[in-house]
């Protein structure tokens, strides 16, 4: 495995490999880039088919919380961390705690928190070993608990700006298509219903569906047919990569605005988009709702203060200034939002580490 030479190296910083014969836990932890303060990003627990295919995914998603937590404007660095193990019917309490020392061992670099198959419970199992772990319970009054229902507040006050700047309207009975009703889909839906919008949904569970309807007068439609309804909004909620050369041709939409991860199966739908007059809200910039509240989780545990929910809100609420200034962007320099958003992440994460008297 020739780790310089991947495909997906991008000058990280660190990339610590880490085996626990006792536990059985197999796990890497990739620092992207930490100019603006230490790496955070969550533990994702995945059965990869190989290490390099888990690797892969580690190299990119760190990477991916560099720009995201640039682009938000927070202090920190890009990290994530894997754990090759089947979450059902590997993943024990020992286990966890020794991703906890794993993550010790990086020196505070590196600050982990729930992702794909991790819970808050796995943190409190974690939290045992290290003090470079977020997303713990509310209960202590420093933690911010479940991040899904702030992550889906941010996707929604982007999608609002989105709407805004585009159809020149607020929300009131447009018709956004939802793919994908996770814990921060249905939550976006919550706060699209309030605001008047109609919903046409989809997802794998049908009970999940069945709530949608009796919650919101959600139309349901099926898994392959959400990209042909005729919507205001298409907000990708599930699976990376629905923004490929099968689907976009289908879309009958103003904008896309969600909370997946990698929404675009490559750079180039970017600008397909762009060419069709739909505009894409990035979604590094959109989803970044839970990093937010996980940054400010952190901040309350260093300094032994309080959790302070208002102030996380406020800077969620920043999401949509954001966005407005990546479509203005984007039509003055004729980029796509994703490129603007990528430049202007990289601005702010390429700059010089400031000097300890900078810093004072």
């Amino acid at each position: 495995m020739n780790v310089f030479d991947h495909v997906e190296f991008d000058h990280h910083e660190r990339i610590g490999f880490f085996n626990d014969t006792k536990t059985g836990l197999k796990a890497i932890i990739a620092i992207h880039n930490t100019n603006r303060g230490p790496a955070l990003g969550g533990c994702r627990m995945w059965n990869y088919a190989s290490e390099d295919e888990a690797l892969t995914d580690v190299l990119r998603l760190s990477r991916g919380m560099t720009y995201k937590a640039a682009i938000t404007d927070l202090p920190l660095g890009g990290g994530k961390s894997v754990i090759i193990a089947d979450a059902k019917t590997e993943k024990t309490p020992e286990m966890m705690r020794a991703m906890g020392r794993a993550v010790q061992q990086m020196g505070g670099d590196y600050i982990t928190a729930e992702d794909v198959n991790t819970s808050v419970d796995d943190m409190l199992q974690i939290s045992k070993e290290t003090t470079h772990v977020v997303g713990l319970p509310a209960t202590d009054g420093q933690g911010g608990g479940d991040p899904s229902p702030l992550t889906a507040y941010g996707v929604f006050v982007g999608l609002k700006s989105a709407v805004e700047y585009r159809l020149k309207s607020d929300l009131n009975g447009k018709v956004v298509a939802v793919q994908g009703l996770g814990h921060v889909g249905y939550n976006l839906c919550r706060h699209l219903h309030e605001s008047g919008a109609k919903l046409v949904v989809t997802d794998i569970n049908a009970d999940v569906l069945d709530q949608a309807k009796s919650d919101f007068g959600a139309e349901v439609v099926g898994l392959n047919d959400i990209y042909d309804v005729d919507a205001d909004v298409y907000a990708p909620c599930a699976l990376g990569a629905t923004l490929n050369d099968d689907t976009l041709p289908r879309l009958k939409v103003s904008v896309i605005a969600g909370a997946a991860n990698n929404q675009l199966a490559t750079a180039k739908h970017a600008n397909i988009l762009q060419d069709r007059g739909i505009l894409y809200a990035p979604d590094y910039v959109i989803n970044a709702g839970g990093l937010i509240n996980v940054h400010y989780e952190h901040v309350a545990r260093k300094s032994g203060g309080g959790y302070d929910r208002d102030a996380v809100c406020a800077h969620i609420d920043k999401i949509g200034d954001t966005m407005e200034t990546l479509f203005k962007m984007s039509e003055r320099e004729n980029i796509s939002t994703a490129t603007a958003a990528d430049r202007l992440a990289e601005q702010r994460f390429n700059a010089p580490k400031a000097t300890t008297a900078e810093a004072a």
